[in-house]
C-alpha cells in the first residue's frame, strides 16, 4: 500500500464519509448495470403514409347529323376542337380518384363534391368590370373503389348566342370571355381539401374548344402508425457501470482498512514527512538539559530548530521530538511532560508470593519476598539505605 501521510490524515478525518460515499456509488452503479441489462432500449419510429387526390376532366360530344367529317350518332372524345352544327352539346366528365400511395387504402366513407360553373366576364385593359355565372354541375357522387365520377352537359348554342349578345353590348368598351371553373371538395376521413381549376371555353364562329386543362391533383402525408424496435443497451455502458461499482466497493474496503489511523498520529506523520530535512533519528538521555520547555506541536519544535539552526532529534522509544540549545530542551511528545516520556508504559500484574505450607522459611527466603528487608542482617540493611539515598539524589 502506498505510504502517503497526507492521504492517511484525510482518511483519518473523513474516512467514514468517504466509505459511505464509495459504498453508495458502488451499490448504485452495480444496481444500474443490472437494470440496464434487464431493460433494453425501445425505440419508437413514426410511420407515415400518403394520400393522393387526382381529378381528371374529360370532354365528349355526340354528332347529331351526318356530315362530311362525321356521321350521326358518332361520339367524339377529348377532341381539341368541336363543330357547333355537328355536335352542339359538350359533355364534361370530372373524375376524382382517391389513392393511398403507401398501400391499398379503403375510401368507403370518403366524400367528394364536384362543382362546375361557366362565367362570362367583360374586361378592359385586363381588368374585369362585369361578370355573369352559370352553375352547370353540383353533385356529390358516390365513391366506388376510390373513384368518384360526375357528368355535366353544356348546350354550346345557348352560350354562343349569349356571348354574341354581350359582345354587342360592350362593343367599343371591352371584350367578353367565357371561362369554365371546376371546384372539387374532398374528405377522406383522414384529411380534407379543395382543388380548383379554370380553363377558357372558346366559341369562335362554328367551332368551340376547351383552351387548357381542368385536371389537378394533391398529395398529403399522414401518420399511419409507429414502429417499435427493441435493442440491448450499450455494452460499454453496462461494463462501465459494473467496473465503477466494483472499484467503488473495493475502494471502500481499502479506506476502511487504511482509515484506522487516528487523526493525531496521521497529522504527526504529515509533519514528519514535511519537516524530514530538519529531523534526525536518535536517543535523548533523560538527564540532558537544565530546563525543559514543552511545546504544543511538532511544528513549534521545528520552528525552534530553524530559528536556532539546530536539528530536531526524534527519539522513537520515548515518542519525543526535541531541540537542545544552550542547556534548554524544547520538546514535543504526545505522551505528555518530560518525566512521562522516560519509560514506556507497562502493565505489570501483581504477583502473590507462593509459600510452601509444609516447609520452613529462612531469612533469605523472606528477603526474596516483598518484606525481606525486615529480616535482613545489619550489613544488608545498610546497603539498602545507601541505595535509597542514591535514588533520592536522582
Amino acid at each position: 500500500m502506498i505510504d502517503n501521510p497526507r492521504l492517511d490524515l484525510l482518511l483519518a478525518r473523513s474516512g467514514r464519509a468517504i466509505v459511505i460515499a464509495l459504498a453508495v456509488v458502488g451499490v448504485l452503479a452495480i444496481g444500474a448495470s443490472g437494470w440496464a441489462v434487464a431493460n433494453p432500449v425501445t425505440t419508437t419510429t413514426p410511420q407515415f403514409g400518403e394520400e393522393r387526390v387526382t381529378t381528371e376532366v374529360g370532354t365528349s360530344a355526340i354528332v347529331t347529323q351526318n356530315g362530311t367529317l362525321w356521321n350521326e350518332g358518332e361520339q367524339l372524345t377529348n377532341n381539341s376542337v368541336y363543330v357547333v352544327n355537328a355536335s352542339p352539346e359538350l359533355t364534361v366528365t370530372p373524375k376524382t380518384q382517391l389513392r393511398e400511395t403507401s398501400g391499398g387504402g379503403s375510401f368507403e366513407d370518403a366524400n367528394v363534391t364536384h362543382e362546375l360553373v361557366l362565367r362570362f366576364s367583360a374586361t378592359r385593359d385586363d381588368s374585369t368590370f362585369w361578370n355573369e355565372t352559370y352553375e352547370v354541375l353540383r353533385e356529390s357522387p358516390s365513391v366506388e373503389n376510390g373513384v368518384a365520377t360526375s357528368e355535366a352537359t353544356i348546350d354550346i348554342e345557348d352560350y354562343r348566342q349569349r356571348q354574341r349578345q354581350l359582345q354587342r353590348e360592350v362593343s367599343g368598351i371591352g371584350s367578353v370571355s367565357l371561362t369554365m371553373e371546376l371546384r372539387v371538395t374532398y374528405d377522406t376521413g383522414r384529411q380534407s381539401g379543395t382543388l380548383t381549376t379554370t380553363a377558357p371555353l372558346q366559341i369562335a364562329g362554328d367551332a368551340y374548344w376547351v383552351d387548357g386543362s381542368l385536371s389537378d391533383s394533391a398529395t398529403k402525408s399522414y401518420q399511419s402508425g409507429v414502429e417499435r424496435t427493441t435493442e440491448s443497451r450499450s455494452l460499454v455502458l453496462i461494463g462501465g457501470l459494473s467496473v465503477l461499482g466494483t472499484l467503488s466497493l473495493a475502494g471502500a474496503a481499502i479506506v476502511v482498512r487504511r482509515s484506522a489511523t487516528d487523526v493525531e498520529t496521521a497529522r504527526r506523520a504529515v509533519h514528519e514527512r514535511r519537516y524530514a530535512e530538519w529531523i534526525s533519528q536518535g536517543s535523548i538521555p533523560m538527564w540532558i538539559g537544565d530546563y525543559h520547555v514543552s511545546l504544543d506541536t511538532l511544528e513549534d519544535v521545528v520552528d525552534v530548530a530553524i530559528d536556532t539552526n539546530e536539528r530536531v532529534v526524534h527519539d522513537e522509544q520515548r515518542g519525543l521530538f526535541a531541540v537542545v540549545n544552550d542547556g534548554v530542551v524544547y520538546y514535543y511528545s504526545d505522551r505528555g511532560l518530560w518525566e512521562e516520556t522516560a519509560w514506556p508504559e507497562m502493565d505489570l500484574e501483581d504477583q502473590s508470593p507462593v509459600v510452601d505450607a509444609d516447609g520452613e522459611l529462612s531469612t533469605g527466603d523472606l528477603s526474596e519476598l516483598g518484606g525481606g528487608d525486615a529480616f535482613a542482617s545489619p550489613d544488608e540493611q545498610d546497603a539498602f539505605e545507601d541505595d535509597e539515598d542514591v535514588w533520592e539524589q536522582l
